[in-house]
């Protein structure tokens, strides 16, 4: 860390508990990434590309990989909480600049478990039961918080548990459609069919932005570094495999979806899998794909609002956040402080902001913070370290920044200003807490 940023809190802390190995790791990448945007959003990607819902998966598959080699040498090189923040830190020693990273990859975690509650609280869940959506969501959000209080490992065995069941249901949906094909029905003449109206790239540029989506829960990991054991051979194993089995089912999915239902029909359904699982006319009950449902959407909530209590817990070690973010409950040794804001957070943008922005909205972010990670990565290439660490080639950080600038370009207007609010309302906290921290120490000099 620089000078400037200060000494870190763990001199004084008890730090986290190293208590996750290779298979909780994997089951948490891929718990995060498998999830609500391949149950929810392959009608998007079906309404801007037609039936090659494929080639959309496959970009988002090559910058998700290009991205995650970028994290797998940063993760192992600097193994600590927080993320792309502390790589902006290292990489650049702009106290502002490495807040501003994390701030936004905060915002990212909890802007997608708003998105994820909003969708737990809507069709999947009034197929089984009729509750009002609103206090739906903010019970939804309060037991998870209950859950991330508890413990990582609790959390993450939780997760091993959804994920299981998550995948499950994906199973379900690629032996449905492969019934449907090996039974001479469908049409795998969809595959080639693009939306009409729509120039094919242009399509496929814009249905990349919400593959991407679905594959994005890799970069939660880098906030769980201070509580993996032997990160330098742990995370490249989990990370790899875990985006390249994401990517297969994912690649499965939409080959099947398309083969069983007419494109058109996938874009005008809010729960596409649901009805691919109907209209493939194998008798599997709809009440239970929706649990399974349910508790994928469930899953990558509670993943995000860990990631996103880390970043705070992160930031807070590096003086970025107010010293408060880092205090830890006694015995469970989780930061309760930052849970709980994360907490608050996520209820306030549920109850204001809807699925598709927030989606969005989150992609956007999150490219961001790619950028900063895939730019510090090359920066800090000269910077040697006293233990061993998984080493990117650097045409692969380089091609992973034209890939990001090019998906940035298809973001609307509108989601861009809603960036640009997160990023002033962050520019006023990191004001605020410096302020409160030169306060702090002409009152108490160090």
């Amino acid at each position: 860390m620089t000078e400037e940023t200060g000494t870190a809190t763990s001199k004084s802390s008890p730090g986290l508990k190293r208590a996750i190995g290779v298979p909780l790791l994997f089951a948490f990448i891929v718990g995060d990434t498998l999830g609500a945007g391949i149950y929810t959003l392959v009608g998007t990607m079906a309404s801007d590309v037609g039936g090659a819902i494929w080639l959309p998966l496959l970009i988002a598959l090559v910058v998700a990989l290009l991205t995650a080699a970028t994290y797998a040498e940063l993760i192992t090189k600097y193994p600590h909480a927080g993320g792309a923040a502390r790589y902006a830190d290292r990489a650049f020693g702009i106290p502002y600049v490495s807040f501003l990273v994390g701030f936004l990859m905060m915002a990212s975690g909890i802007t997608t478990a708003a998105a994820l509650a909003n969708a737990f609280a809507g069709d999947y869940l009034t197929a089984l039961i009729d509750v009002p959506a609103a206090p739906a969501a903010v019970v939804f959000i309060i037991l998870l918080t209950l859950i991330n209080l508890r413990g990582v490992k609790e959390s993450l065995a939780a997760n091993l548990i959804a994920s299981v069941i998550e995948v499950s249901g994906l199973v379900i949906v690629i032996v449905v459609c492969a019934i449907v094909f090996t039974s001479g029905n469908g049409e795998p003449s969809r595959l080639l069919e693009f939306a009409p109206d729509v120039p094919p790239l242009q399509g496929a540029f814009a249905a990349s932005i919400v593959a991407f989506f679905s594959f994005l829960g890799f970069e939660a990991a880098a906030n769980m570094a201070e509580e993996v054991r032997n990160p330098s051979k742990a995370y490249p194993r989990a990370l790899f495999g875990a985006i390249c089995t994401a990517g297969l089912v994912y690649l499965l999915i939409a080959l099947g979806a398309v083969i069983v239902m007419a494109p058109t029909e996938l874009a005008e359904s809010t729960g596409p899998l649901l009805a691919v699982v109907g209209a493939s006319g194998v008798a599997i009950p709809p009440g239970l794909f929706s649990i399974i449902a349910l508790i994928a959407i469930a899953n990558g909530a509670l993943l995000f609002m860990v990631m996103a209590s880390r970043v705070g817990y992160g930031l807070a070690e590096a003086e970025l956040l107010p010293r408060a973010f880092s205090r830890v409950l006694p015995g469970r040794r989780t930061p309760w402080v930052s849970i709980v804001v994360v907490a608050g957070l996520t209820i306030v943008l549920t109850l204001t902001g809807n699925v598709a922005s927030l989606a969005e909205t989150t992609v956007l972010l999150l490219l961001l913070v790619f950028l900063s990670a895939n730019v510090s990565v090359l920066v800090l290439k000269k910077d040697k370290v006293d233990h061993e660490h998984f080493s990117a080639p650097r045409f692969m950080p380089v091609l992973a920044i034209i890939a990001s600038i090019a998906l940035l370009t298809q973001q609307s207007a509108a989601i861009w200003l809603s960036a640009a609010v997160y990023v002033a309302i962050g520019s006023l906290l990191f004001l605020a807490a410096r302020a409160q921290r030169k306060h702090e120490d002409r009152v108490n000099p160090r």
